[in-house]
Order: C-alpha cells, then sequence, then structure tokens
C-alpha cells in the first residue's frame, strides 16, 4: 500500500512538471528569403519570430557588398514579424557571407532561401552555433535535405500534442508487434495528407486542426481511463484503424508548420521529403527512448510498469488523467483561440 502511495505521488509530481500551458509548438523558426530581381537588384523578405509580442532580437545581414545590408523596421502579420526590401549587390552574392545577428543567444533557427534567377534555389538552416553561411555558386539538393531534416526532427521533439499521442499509444498497445503496426499505420497516414496538403490538393484551417489533434489525445486518454480486464476498447480491437485515422488529422498539423517554415519553390519534393524523414527520426528517437526507459524501470522498480500496464490500477487511472487532462486545457484553449 506504501509503496502505491509512493507511485501514484510521483506519477502526479511528473503530471504537474509537464509543459500542459506551453503551446503545441512553441517557438517558430525565422524566414529569410532572397530572390534576384535582375542585374545587381536583390528582394529580401525577413521574418522574425513572435515573442511575447515582440520580434525575437535577431537581425538578417546581407554581404557588404550590398547597398543596403540591413533591412527596415518590422511589422507584425500572421503571427510573426516581418518586412522586406529591395537592395543592390555588386558584382553578386556568390561568395558573399549571409549572418543573422544575434542568433547565438536563442535556441530557435532560421531558415534562409536564396533564389538565383538562372540557377537552382540554395536553401540553408542556420542555429545559435552556425549562424552565418557562405552563398556557393553551384547548389546541391544536399543543402535542402541538410535544413529541412534537421527541422523535420525538431518540429516532432518540440510538438509536445503529437508526442503525447504516440505516448498514449505506448500505453495502450502492450503487445509489441501491434504496437510497431499502430506506429507504422500513424506513420503512413500523417505522411499522406501532409504530402496532399503540402501540393494543395487538401486544405484546412490550421485553428480546427490543432483543436480536434487535441480532441484525439483525448481520446486515447478516455480509452485509456475505461480500460479492463477482459473487454478491449476500440482502441485495442483496431489499433492500426485508429491510429491510421487520427494520423490522417495529425498530418494536416505538419503540413501547417511546414507552410510556415517555408519551401523552395524549385525543390519541393525534395525538402517535403526530407521534413518527413525528420518527422519519423524524431518519432523513433522518442519512441525508443520511452520504450528503454520502461525496460530500465521495469528492472528497478518492476512495480511501476506492472501498474501502468494493468488497467484499472491507481497508476494507470493517474496516468490516463494526467494526459486528459493535458489534453483538455489544450482543446479548450484552442477553441477559444478561434475567437481571439
Amino acid at each position: 500500500m506504501r509503496l502505491a502511495r509512493l507511485l501514484t505521488a510521483l506519477v502526479l509530481l511528473l503530471g504537474s512538471l509537464l509543459p500542459s500551458t506551453a503551446p503545441a509548438h512553441e517557438l517558430q523558426p525565422g524566414y529569410l528569403e532572397i530572390s534576384h530581381m535582375g542585374g545587381d537588384l536583390w528582394r529580401v523578405f525577413w521574418r522574425k519570430p513572435d515573442v511575447r509580442g515582440a520580434p525575437m532580437a535577431i537581425d538578417a545581414r546581407l554581404p557588404e557588398a550590398c547597398v543596403q545590408p540591413t533591412g527596415p523596421s518590422v511589422t507584425f502579420a500572421n503571427g510573426a514579424w516581418v518586412t522586406a526590401w529591395t537592395t543592390r549587390c555588386s558584382p553578386g552574392l556568390a561568395g558573399g557571407k549571409i549572418q543573422i545577428d544575434g542568433l547565438e543567444t536563442t535556441r530557435t533557427d532560421v531558415l534562409v532561401r536564396f533564389e538565383p534567377r538562372d540557377q537552382s534555389v540554395q536553401t540553408h538552416r542556420l542555429t545559435s552555433d552556425d549562424t552565418s553561411f557562405q552563398v556557393s555558386e553551384v547548389p546541391n539538393g544536399w543543402d535542402v535535405i541538410r535544413s529541412y531534416l534537421p527541422l523535420g526532427i525538431d518540429h516532432i521533439l518540440e510538438g509536445i500534442d503529437h508526442l503525447l499521442f504516440v505516448f498514449a499509444l505506448l500505453l495502450l498497445i502492450p503487445d509489441r508487434w501491434k504496437l510497431i503496426g499502430t506506429i507504422t499505420a500513424f506513420t503512413v497516414a500523417h505522411s499522406i495528407t501532409m504530402a496532399a496538403a503540402t501540393f494543395g490538393w487538401v486544405n484546412l484551417p490550421g485553428p480546427p486542426v490543432e483543436a480536434v489533434i487535441a480532441l484525439s489525445i483525448l481520446f486515447l486518454a478516455s480509452e485509456l481511463l475505461q480500460r479492463k480486464d477482459g473487454q478491449l476498447r476500440l482502441s485495442e480491437r483496431y489499433p492500426w484503424t485508429v491510429s491510421f485515422s487520427f494520423g490522417l488529422l495529425h498530418g494536416f498539423g505538419f503540413a501547417g508548420a511546414l507552410e510556415e517554415i517555408g519551401l523552395p519553390q524549385t525543390e519541393v519534393p525534395l525538402a517535403l521529403l526530407s521534413f518527413n524523414l525528420g518527422v519519423e527520426i524524431g518519432q523513433l528517437i522518442f519512441v525508443a527512448v520511452v520504450l528503454v526507459s520502461g525496460f530500465l524501470v521495469s528492472r528497478i522498480v518492476p512495480a511501476l510498469t506492472i501498474g501502468l500496464r494493468r488497467p484499472g490500477s491507481p497508476l494507470a487511472v493517474i496516468s490516463a488523467y494526467v494526459v486528459g487532462g493535458i489534453a483538455a486545457f489544450w482543446f479548450i484553449e484552442r477553441v477559444l483561440g478561434f475567437w481571439t
């Protein structure tokens, strides 16, 4: 009895530490687009992330050969701070350095898209550890992969709602092979809708999608709470179907994030594939960490994993309430956001 109370307190503590008040994707990356207009003229579009109602303290800086290496003041639009300007760079940008000042003090990324008129688009991902790059004269597809694959990994590892959905699946499906099939169905489904939305074949508004994603987690929490020995719930009888159905919905969430990041127009398939592979790598990392952690805990405190798996046990009930409580908060917050 004392052990059960101890484990109950531990789960409650862990639940209270979860970032339940954080949005699903806490911080979108910055975006810098530089396109050739002809001759020595270049058009620059610069988008900074919003931080508590103010632009993040970062600035885009073009090579010194440009007449106007930095742009005018930013204005707020569509959830971010943006500005655009035209500059003259002689003899061009090839070989010059593009830098994001102040990025080294942040934890965000900046995606830079460089579009010469008669050459392939170059895409670079800049981070706090790598705040600049030199414009190459001969770009290649590796630049796109190197930029969008890490963005996919970062997105899924920072997408707490998607990870909470996967975590609930891990709690619901104890059978290893069923679990593999369930995760695979989720992957296939969100890959389909992510591609369809990216190419413009299907389109759904972002806020309702985010609200229903929270509702999908709430559904799994309800399934966890109502489990009984010998009575399989819908998600236990047809785990692949349930996972595939909700995966289609989550794919729209991934597509919305990718739309905000931006895609190189001439490399859309490669960028989409790279981002999706990054999402899957991040998802596999999360699943592996959870499973390995569960294995280690089962060797140290066997009662903990047994309690989590046993339907109706205090630990299983509390876990369901923690997952469901976070999802319910997100759902209400996102629905209320329709009118703000």
